[in-house]
């Protein structure tokens, strides 16, 4: 069994739902994969005696992950008081609607789209519920829309799927585009070094506890991989298809055509800056 200390990131062991920091917890949806690992991770972000909290991702619709989300809160003393989107995909966001109705509350996203409410989020925008404050970070690749959530106080950040607890992400093409995407994991990592973030709440897979390794493998291993398709493209692999039989040979097939989106990514970036 390998050390989690050893791994990217440093995974905390254990399991995966309850408390992860003073003021997140984390609800684990039923909807494990191949893409979702063990599952969605919903989390409950609230101020240490406070009487209102914030989720982020509330999950698939599954009226009873929804309902056990709102349990969950209410069992700790607290009202649910906002919604908080980290991207649209249906893993996170599909249930917002729904989770709105039963707690009355508001859903803010970047995407208009996904919005129940006046008010988005953007660059720049701090979330103030009972004395929590959420920062927003813009970070597209992933998807357009991705965002992440800075929490200061727990020097965590919340990173739905642009960092994952576990592997790595796709970069979800033509809407997610690497070249977004490696600016948004530069821009983490001066998040990381400047103010003192340490822990990593990802949307699917374990806490991290080391932000920085994380981060630091993820530019590392895009790196790697983008220099790989070069090299499949120069050996004649032009085709997407061709590309992710030559590079992800040792990944499991099933994930092939989630690879594809990455690849079909990576050739658009490597075109846009002349290297094939």
């Amino acid at each position: 069994m390998t050390d989690a200390a050893a791994l990217p990131g440093q995974p905390r062991g254990g399991v995966l739902s309850g408390p992860a920091t003073a003021r997140a917890v984390n609800v684990l949806a039923p909807n494990a994969s191949a893409m979702t690992l063990d599952g969605t991770n919903t989390w409950i972000v609230s101020e240490p005696g406070s009487e209102t909290a914030v989720v982020i991702d509330p999950g698939p619709l599954d009226e009873g992950h929804l309902r056990h989300v709102i349990g969950t809160a209410e069992r700790s003393g607290k009202r649910i008081a906002l919604t908080l989107l980290t991207h649209g995909h249906a893993d996170h966001a599909e249930g917002a609607a729904r989770f709105a109705e039963l707690t009355h509350t508001k859903v803010r996203a970047l995407d208009p789209a996904l919005r129940l409410g006046d008010e988005g989020l953007g660059h720049g925008d701090v979330v103030t519920v009972g004395g929590l404050e959420l920062r927003v970070v813009p970070t597209p690749g992933h998807t357009a829309d991705s965002l992440c959530f800075h929490l200061p106080a727990d020097q965590a950040v919340l990173t739905g799927d642009t960092v994952l607890g576990r592997g790595t992400t796709v970069v979800a093409h033509p809407d997610g585009r690497l070249g977004d995407y490696l600016d948004s994991l530069r821009r983490l990592r001066s998040l990381i070094v400047d103010d003192g973030v340490h822990t990593v709440l990802p949307g699917h897979g374990p806490v991290l506890e080391d932000a920085q390794g994380a981060i630091e493998y993820y530019l590392a291993h895009r790196a790697h991989r983008l220099a790989q398709v070069e090299t499949a493209v120069e050996s004649g692999h032009r085709a997407p298809d061709e590309v992710v039989a030559h590079v992800y040979a040792d990944v499991d097939r099933s994930l092939w055509p989630a690879a594809e989106l990455s690849v079909r990514a990576q050739l658009e970036y490597l075109r846009e800056h002349g290297l094939v």
